[in-house]
């Protein structure tokens, strides 16, 4: 663990804040006409998920955490458990399927995921940023509905469903975004 100085905090900083781990989503230095700079910061706890709005003075100085990160393949999914295993000592992981959250569809077995650790326990977890499935369902194309970009909702195999353009139709794959669950294009 390091310190460091309120002003030096960047987006995507682990770091120690009233008893919690949070990573820095949003940085922003204000200058006030009167009175000393800060760094507005938008936190988000890595345990729960909490968003906050902290300001750091440059005389301040928290605790920059740094994570451990260990690459688990998927390796099957149990009644409320996910199943991993570590690709250097093969040893399997167990997390809840809430832990991984909504993306927990995406993933597919042998999928290399990024486990986020500080001190042996996870507390988060990165899968790949783009997935490329099958869509099982798609409606049909609307006629005259051109005047604007028009989406179509679509099934993906996972259950998942996501708007596509209306060239896209049922049984073809596509390239979706796990991040903001969105198409992103059309699979090779």
């Amino acid at each position: 663990m390091a310190k460091i100085n309120g002003n030096e905090i960047r987006p995507g900083y682990v770091i120690e804040h009233d008893g919690g781990l949070w990573v820095a989503v949003r940085t922003n230095t204000v200058k006030p006409g009167k009175g000393g700079a800060y760094n507005q910061v938008e936190l988000k706890n890595l345990i729960n998920g909490t968003k906050l709005n902290e300001r750091f003075r440059s005389a301040e100085t928290v605790e920059q955490i740094r994570l451990d990160l260990k690459d688990f393949s998927f390796l099957y999914a149990q009644e409320d458990a996910l199943v991993f295993m570590d690709t250097q000592s093969y040893e399997q992981l167990e997390l809840n399927k809430d832990f991984v959250g909504d993306r927990a569809a995406f993933l597919q077995d042998g999928m290399m995921v990024t486990v986020q650790l500080y001190e042996e326990r996870p507390i988060g977890i990165s899968l790949p940023d783009y997935v490329t499935l099958t869509i099982t369902e798609a409606d049909p194309v609307v006629k005259g509905q051109t005047a604007a970009s028009s989406y179509k909702p679509a099934v993906l195999e996972n259950g998942i469903r996501v708007l596509v353009p209306p060239f896209i139709g049922a049984g073809e794959r596509i390239i979706v975004d796990t991040n903001e669950i969105t198409y992103v294009r059309r699979a090779d």
